[in-house]
Formats: structure tokens, C-alpha cells, sequence
């Protein structure tokens, strides 16, 4: 099933990463597709990752700490070859993602204290 939520869906490599075991995203990928992970964590965890991973859109140590975190907090574990998470976007992990991403779109969007007008 192509993946659903609007960060994710059409993007080549994550809807491939969907089905291909071979298109895992793994540590040291680069592409808007890393990109729009880390948005994502961000998003559903509001962890952050270091911003040279972001300037530069890169699957790097913060980026796999981070995906390893929310696997853990997920227990997304495949288990047919697995005892624990691994910090791999693979089809288990990218398929929660978009699900989780989906609510999240969903949502109303959470207003901005400073932007409500003062009442005397």
C-alpha cells in the first residue's frame, strides 16, 4: 500500500523503502527523503537531530540515534530475525511512521500563545 500521510507520500525512496528490504535507509544516506525523516521525528517525538545532519540531509549518528529511539519507544522490532531495535528505516518502521504522520496531519494545529491578543 503507498504510503499516505502528505510528508511522505510520492517521495521515490521512502515508497520504496515501503517494500524493498534493499531500499532500507540506513546511516550515511542523503536526500530530501532523510530530510523529511528527521521532520518527522521531530514531529511525532520532538527529538532533534544536529543541524549539520539537517543542513546537509544526512542519515547520520544523531539521525540513527533518534530513529532508534522511536523504535524502542514503538517496540518495532521484526522479530523473524530480531531480539531488539535496530536504528534502520526500514518497511516496519517507515510504515508507523507514515501512520503515526498521518494522525499527526490530522490534528488542529496547537495555537502559539504569543499569538493571542492580550485581554485587559
Amino acid at each position: 500500500m503507498p504510503l499516505q500521510s502528505k510528508l511522505f507520500a510520492g517521495d521515490r525512496a521512502l515508497e520504496a523503502c515501503s517494500t524493498q528490504d534493499s531500499a532500507h535507509i540506513t546511516l550515511n544516506a542523503k536526500g530530501d527523503h532523510v530530510s523529511k525523516i528527521q521532520t518527522a521525528l521531530f514531529v511525532l517525538d520532538r527529538v532533534s537531530v544536529a543541524p549539520i545532519e539537517l543542513q546537509t540531509q544526512t542519515y547520520g549518528p544523531s539521525t540513527a540515534a533518534a530513529v532508534l529511539a522511536y523504535k524502542k519507544r514503538r517496540n518495532i522490532v521484526n522479530r523473524a530475525y530480531q531480539t531488539q531495535a535496530d536504528n534502520i528505516v526500514g518497511k516496519m518502521t517507515i510504515a508507523r511512521m507514515d501512520t503515526d504522520m498521518l494522525v499527526a496531519e490530522r490534528l488542529p494545529p496547537i495555537p502559539n500563545p504569543q499569538d493571542q491578543p492580550v485581554l485587559t
